[in-house]
C-alpha cells in the first residue's frame, strides 16, 4: 500500500523520463489548479490584474526559462528545475517577491510593481550571464527573426488589443522557435499533442495551427467572458506559458543542448 501510494505522488509530482499523454493531462490539471491559487492570492491581496502586473510578471518568465536551461546544460542540477517542479518553485518565488514588495509599498510607498520586476530582472540577468558565454548557435537568431517578422508585421497593421496582440505573439515566438529546432537543428518536438500534429502536417504547419488555436482562445475568451479580472488573467497566463517554453527552448537552440 506504501509502495503504490509513493507511486502515485511520484507520478503526479516528479518529473517523468518523457512526455505521455496521461502525464501531460495530469500537468494541465495540476497547473490549472495552481493557477487558480495563485488568482486566488492575488484577489486576496487585493492586486491588480493589469498591465503593471504583467510588467512585473515578465522577468520570472525569463528567469524561469533560464533556470530550466542552466539545469539542462548541467550547471545546476535538481528535480525542482524540472517539469512540473519548476513551475512551483518559480510560483512560490513570484509570491514571495510580491509580498515583500507589498511590504515595502506600505511601508515606503515604493511601487509594488516595481520592486517585482526588479527583482525579477536581477535573478534573470544572474542566470542569463552564466549562459551568456555559451552561446554557439547565433544562426538560430536570424531564423527566428526571419519566420517571427511576418507576423510581427501583421499584428501591427491589425486592428486588436495590444493584450490579444502580446498573446498571440508570445504563443506564435514558441511554435516558431520549435519550428527552427525541428527544421534547422534536427531537434525533436517532446510534448504529445506539438510532436502529434508536427509529425501529420509538417514542422511549419505548427506555427500557422498555434496562431489559429491561440486567436480562437482569445476571441472567445473576450466574447463570453465578461469579468475583466478573470479575462486578463487567463490571458496572462497562455501568454507566459508561450513566452517561457519558447524562451527556453530559444535559449538551448542558442547554446546546442
Amino acid at each position: 500500500m506504501i509502495e503504490a501510494l509513493k507511486r502515485i505522488v511520484e507520478f503526479l509530482f516528479f518529473p517523468q523520463p518523457k512526455y505521455t499523454f496521461l502525464n501531460t493531462l495530469v500537468y494541465a490539471v495540476e497547473f490549472v489548479l495552481a493557477s487558480y491559487i495563485f488568482f486566488i492570492f492575488l484577489k486576496r491581496f487585493k492586486i491588480k490584474i493589469d498591465k503593471k502586473l504583467v510588467i512585473s510578471f515578465s522577468p520570472f518568465v525569463i528567469f524561469g526559462s533560464s533556470l530550466r536551461v542552466l539545469e539542462d546544460i548541467g550547471i545546476v542540477k535538481s528535480i525542482f528545475l524540472i517539469t512540473p517542479l519548476i513551475y512551483l518553485l518559480v510560483g512560490l518565488i513570484l509570491v514571495f517577491v510580491l509580498l515583500l514588495s507589498l511590504a515595502l509599498q506600505k511601508n515606503f510607498k515604493i511601487p509594488c510593481h516595481k520592486t517585482s520586476f526588479f527583482v525579477g530582472l536581477l535573478l534573470s540577468i544572474l542566470n542569463l550571464s552564466f549562459l551568456a558565454t555559451r552561446i554557439i548557435n547565433l544562426n538560430a537568431v536570424a531564423l527566428v527573426l526571419a519566420f517571427l517578422l511576418p507576423w510581427l508585421i501583421l499584428l501591427k497593421i491589425v486592428k486588436w488589443g495590444k493584450e490579444n496582440k502580446a498573446v498571440l505573439l508570445a504563443q506564435i515566438f514558441d511554435a516558431t522557435v520549435t519550428f527552427v529546432g525541428v527544421n534547422f537543428f534536427v531537434y525533436k518536438e517532446m510534448h504529445v499533442l506539438p510532436n502529434l500534429l508536427i509529425e501529420i502536417f509538417g514542422p511549419i504547419s505548427f506555427i500557422f495551427l498555434k496562431a489559429c488555436i491561440i486567436f480562437s482562445v482569445l476571441v472567445l475568451l473576450d466574447k463570453f467572458l465578461k469579468k475583466r479580472e478573470e479575462r486578463n488573467f487567463i490571458k496572462l497566463i497562455v501568454g507566459m506559458l508561450g513566452a517561457s517554453t519558447g524562451i527556453r527552448d530559444f535559449l538551448r537552440i542558442l547554446l546546442l543542448v
